[in-house]
This record gives structure tokens, C-alpha cells and sequence, in this order.
């Protein structure tokens, strides 16, 4: 079992790269993109593999499958939910290469040797990234709220093997930041037949038997706090740092919530959720961006409402494990770089999410699906997902507008608490009560 993490990191040694054995020569692989092998490597390159492991909604095959096209090696996704992520990479860290976690996945990694920081100078998608995660604030200069796991709080560290958080910006990064997203609560309005303005709707009785929260404890917890505070009863510190104290109120409000009947179902999988609310069983739920937009490609009316108290955010990352080294580590580096390049991102917009580097990913979106998924402008065509499905017809608007309305009111962020274990230990009585 996985002890409540800690912080710190591990001395990185990466060897010298060797000097190219015929002067002037360059090494031409894929699309070009990978420029900075030595010659006398370019014989060895097509035989590297980089294993990247992470949760299904980014460890995607065809991006795997994009980078081994653009790169000349081999990128090879591999997918595992939460837990098993966590014990692969603390207990089996040389089966992973590229490890592929949420942020709060830091405080289990750093100081535990298991991967290695990012120089500034290797990346170089740098000065394009979102301002969330290189400091923490909007663009307007607004800070990001801070409960729960801001990305920028685990963004930096202060040298190779240190073994807390910087506190501000430095030449060392903890990870890449990838994926990320805007969560709230989806809706059939064609049921409700009013407006839900406010996370206590979650816990209105009016929805007996109708509602649904994720089952995983770490975010189910934070939309059930969402939905209490909200409700009134009971006022964080932190929703993402619970007290000891908050944690017993608060699966307290929750078994009194079961018990009188408030939930159809505690959801673990993104199909479930869109069974859950395609059918109608389940009318309000915590749920997923793609999963609403899912449900309504099957012509049922489903929405992800904008909530007034904002949204819970979570992004992910990427990071080199700490034990490649040479042509392995460089590849690692090439994929780094390749990974926000654009067509990830474009990828994965199309399917709700978004893109550390928007400018690179629009290069990989038409007009219209840029308008759609980042301007919030009504859709000129039928938008699609990646794979040629119907996400949305022609005339509709994202769910919550722009980037910056939605990701400009988040109000926590996914996280690890402190007490985590103690959370996990009462949420499961929660769930069995």
C-alpha cells in the first residue's frame, strides 16, 4: 500500500551525448521533428520504445501511435486507473518510461526517485504555455484559486534533487503539463425542466433516487463539498485539504443523504455515466465533458452546467522516469517537445479537453472546431470527435462557454489530501452505509 506521499526528488545524471561521427551530417527521422541525436545514434534510433503509462483519457493509442509516425521510434501507451498507476510507478518504476499522472501525483514521486526533472532549456513550448501552470494565474494577472492541488503549487522544484516544491517559477520542472479540464455537474433538462444554477442540487431532495457521484473517493469527495458548501452546511478551509473534523462531517451529510434515498449510483467508469443519464435513471451527476457530449450524440438533451461557486479543475503531466539515460532519455526529451507540438492537442480538444500550448494545438483544428471547443462561438457545421463521430450538431455552444469563462472560474482543483487515507477509509463507509 502507497503511504500518504511526500515531497522531494532525486539527483539526475544524464550522459553526454557523443559527437557526431561525420561532420555536418544530420539525422532526418519521421516528420523531422527529431533533430538532436548524434549521427552514429540515427542506426540505433528506430529501436527505442518509450512506455508512457496513464489514465485512459490521455495514454491514447492513436497519439502513441501519431508520435511513433512523427518521431522514428516507438511510443507505446499503456493505461491503468488511479491506483494501479500509483503502485506501478513506486513499485515497478522501470516497467514505465513516461509517466503519465495528475498533478497531485507529484507529492507520490517526488523524493522517491522515480522521475526525474525537466530542464527549462529542453522544453521549449515554455513561454506558450497557459499562465495557469507557469504562474499560477490568469492572464488578466487574477491567481488561480488555490484549494485543492493548483498545478503551479507542484509545477517547479528548486534543483535535481530536491526534496519540496519551489515556491515560485525556476529552470526545473516537475512534469509537462498535458491534459486538463473544467469539471461540473451534467443535467437532462429535458427532465429537470428548470434551471440548476448551484452545486446543492446535487443534495436536493426534489432529485430523490436521480442522482449519481463519481466513485472515485478523491474526486467524489470534492463534487459532495462542492455540493455542501454550497448547500450551507459546512465551510472549508481547503476542499482539497480536509481536516480530519471536515471529513467525518462531511460523509456524515453524505450516509444521511443515502439513507434517505438521494443516490441511484456511485459510477466508476465513463460508459456508466452515460448509461446512467442516456437512460434516465439519473437525471443530475458528477460527470465528465466528453461523457455529456456522448449522451447527446445519441439525440438525448444533456448539459454541463456552469455552476455559480465555478468548477473543480484537475490537469495532467508528463515526466521522463528517472531512470533513462542516454538515447532513451534524449528520445524522451524529442517526445516531450513533440507532445505539445499540435497534434495531441488538437486530438484531444476534439474530444473536450484542452491543450497546455493552445497556439499549437489550433495549427491542428479547422476554424469552426476552434471557435467551438476554445471561443465558445456557436458551431458553423456539425462538430466531430477525433474519430469521425458526432460530438455536436451545427448551432449549438460549448457547455460554459470559452476557455478562459470556463478555466477562469475554477474553484478547487483534484487532489491528495493529507488525511488521504483516513478519507479513503471514510468514504468507503460512505459508499457501503
Amino acid at each position: 500500500m502507497i503511504k500518504n506521499p511526500k515531497r522531494g526528488n532525486s539527483q539526475v545524471t544524464r550522459r553526454r551525448l557523443l559527437k557526431s561521427a561525420a561532420a555536418g551530417a544530420g539525422l532526418a527521422v519521421g516528420s523531422g521533428l527529431v533533430k538532436g541525436f548524434p549521427t552514429i545514434w540515427a542506426q540505433n534510433i528506430k529501436d527505442v520504445k518509450l512506455v508512457q503509462v496513464g489514465g485512459s483519457y490521455s495514454a491514447i493509442i492513436d497519439i502513441g501511435r501519431q508520435a511513433s509516425k512523427d518521431l522514428g521510434f516507438q511510443v507505446e501507451m499503456q493505461t491503468a486507473d488511479h491506483d494501479a498507476l500509483m503502485n506501478r510507478l513506486v513499485n515497478e518504476p522501470k516497467t514505465i518510461d513516461i509517466a503519465d499522472t495528475e498533478f497531485f501525483a507529484q507529492y507520490y514521486m517526488v523524493g522517491r526517485n522515480i522521475v526525474q526533472p525537466i530542464p527549462v532549456s529542453k522544453y521549449k513550448w515554455w513561454d506558450k504555455t497557459v499562465p495557469i501552470f507557469t504562474k499560477g494565474e490568469y492572464p488578466d494577472g487574477r491567481k488561480v484559486s488555490a484549494q485543492g492541488t493548483l498545478p503551479y503549487k507542484v509545477q517547479y522544484l528548486e534543483s535535481a534533487s530536491a526534496k519540496t516544491f519551489a515556491k515560485g517559477p525556476t529552470d526545473l520542472l516537475s512534469g509537462i503539463p498535458t491534459v486538463y479540464n473544467a469539471d461540473t455537474l451534467g443535467i437532462r433538462p429535458d427532465l429537470i425542466k428548470r434551471k440548476i444554477e448551484r452545486w446543492s442540487e446535487l443534495l436536493n431532495p426534489e432529485f430523490k433516487g436521480k442522482t449519481a457521484i463519481v466513485a472515485v473517493p478523491s474526486i467524489g469527495i470534492m463534487d459532495a463539498a462542492m455540493a455542501i458548501e454550497s448547500r450551507g452546511d459546512l465551510k472549508y478551509a481547503d476542499k482539497g485539504n480536509m481536516t480530519k473534523a471536515e471529513i467525518d462531517k462531511t460523509i456524515s451529510i453524505l450516509i444521511d443523504a443515502k439513507k434517505a434515498g438521494q443516490f441511484r449510483a456511485f459510477w466508476s467508469t465513463f460508459d456508466e455515466s452515460v448509461n446512467l443519464m442516456a437512460s434516465g435513471e439519473v437525471v443530475l451527476q458528477s460527470m465528465w465533458s466528453p461523457a455529456v457530449t456522448a449522451v447527446r450524440s445519441r439525440n438525448i438533451d444533456c448539459y454541463y452546467v456552469p455552476l455559480q461557486e465555478g468548477y473543480r479543475g484537475w490537469g495532467s503531466c508528463i515526466a521522463p522516469m528517472a531512470h533513462l539515460s542516454g538515447i532513451k532519455l534524449d528520445a524522451a526529451f524529442e517526445y516531450l517537445n513533440w507532445y505539445n507540438s499540435g497534434w495531441q492537442g488538437g486530438f484531444i480538444a476534439k474530444q473536450g479537453y484542452y491543450s497546455s500550448v493552445p497556439d499549437n494545438a489550433k495549427k491542428f483544428m479547422t476554424a469552426d472546431e476552434w471557435d467551438y471547443w476554445y471561443e465558445g462561438k456557436p458551431a458553423k457545421d456539425d462538430i466531430k470527435d477525433p474519430y469521425g463521430h458526432l460530438m455536436e450538431k451545427a448551432g449549438r455552444s460549448r457547455d460554459g462557454g470559452s476557455f478562459w469563462q470556463r478555466m477562469g472560474n475554477i474553484a478547487c482543483w483534484n487532489t491528495i489530501m493529507d488525511e488521504d487515507r483516513y478519507m479513503v477509509r471514510k468514504w468507503n463507509e460512505f459508499v457501503s452505509a
